[in-house]
């Protein structure tokens, strides 16, 4: 108790995001367009970092329709914020210049390759950690030494249910996803004394660009599993986001299910409050029952599909 005590002490609550500067990696499309346009409701000056300049372009018009005031701006930037640190640097050190310091980072940035383990080409692996992990690195290293400066800043890495539980046909992207956990608590350590704080979201399914991408290709066991779950709406996604962000929330979840995943992955995660902390000691065997229900039922779906493949191979032989 004594701990969560300190935790508590210098948090500073950002009321509302109107007058910031929000700095959104992948934010032409997905959830983090969603989140420029949650932000942009209620104020905010945005810069859009994505690869894709069209994109970019189509998405600044649809956020410039929710404007609240004349003075708002939403500045693209056409950069790949997994290649080259030096780059990526230079362009969100010309973004601050044009619109002033960045007070709020959004790392959502990502891509999706489910396969199995040995289907997958190594260089899916590499793309994968790139694209989702150093794609956080870079920015976030672009941005903390001026939040830490000026003592305030909030910095957010969207991870993924995978990257509390892996699962099957998810090697390369969970293991991506489980990264940016790492970085966060490790980050998160670092800058608290500065009045800095670090989410991380972890999002169900939810009804992207990306997903709908990631379904073309994502192995029948994957598919099933995931249909256990809803998915989720990109704007219902944004908004919690935000929400926990703006309260400096280590965490940030959807939904009951990503509730309870949160709670049994908690670990040594930062706590915001006591309440949150007695809440994740009292639940945490109860959830841990659920949880080996939900094992046990994906078990079983990846059993009756070796079994049906079989089945299938050898009628395929007789016939």
């Amino acid at each position: 108790l004594i701990y969560l005590r300190w935790v508590l002490v210098g948090r500073r609550r950002l009321h509302h995001p109107g007058a910031f500067g929000i700095l959104v990696t992948g934010g032409s499309s997905g959830i983090g367009k969603c989140i420029a346009i949650e932000c942009y409701k209620q104020g905010a000056f945005i810069t859009l970092v994505a690869r894709n300049e069209d994109k970019l372009l189509q998405a600044k018009k649809e956020i410039e329709k929710h404007s609240v005031n004349d003075k708002q701006v939403v500045l693209c930037i056409s950069v790949d914020v997994s290649q080259d640190y030096s780059q990526v640097e230079n362009v969100i050190k010309q973004a601050q210049e044009k619109l002033g310091p960045v007070d709020m980072l959004v790392n959502c940035a990502g891509m999706s390759l489910a396969g199995k383990f040995e289907d997958l080409e190594v260089s899916t692996f590499e793309r994968l950690m790139s694209v989702n992990y150093l794609g956080s690195v870079y920015p976030s290293r672009a941005v903390i030494t001026t939040m830490k400066e000026r003592r305030v800043g909030r910095v957010v890495f969207v991870s993924s249910q995978a990257g509390q539980l892996g699962l099957f046909g998810y090697t390369a992207y969970s293991s991506s996803k489980f990264a940016i956990r790492g970085l966060a608590e490790a980050l998160q350590m670092e800058v608290k004394p500065y009045n800095v704080y670090v989410t991380v979201a972890y999002p169900p399914d939810t009804d992207t660009p990306g997903f709908a991408k990631e379904n073309q290709t994502k192995p029948l066991e994957t598919r099933l599993i995931s249909e256990t779950t809803s998915v989720c709406k990109p704007e219902q996604v944004a908004k919690q986001i935000v929400k926990d962000a703006i309260q400096g929330n280590f965490s940030s979840s959807i939904g009951s299910d990503g509730y309870m995943l949160s709670s049994l992955t908690c670990g040594m995660a930062p706590v915001t409050s006591i309440t949150e902390g007695l809440q994740q000691v009292v639940t945490m065997g109860l959830f841990r029952t659920i949880a080996l229900f939900y094992l046990g039922s994906f078990d079983s779906i990846v059993r009756r599909c070796i079994m049906q493949k079989a089945k299938s191979e050898t009628i395929d032989k007789t016939a």
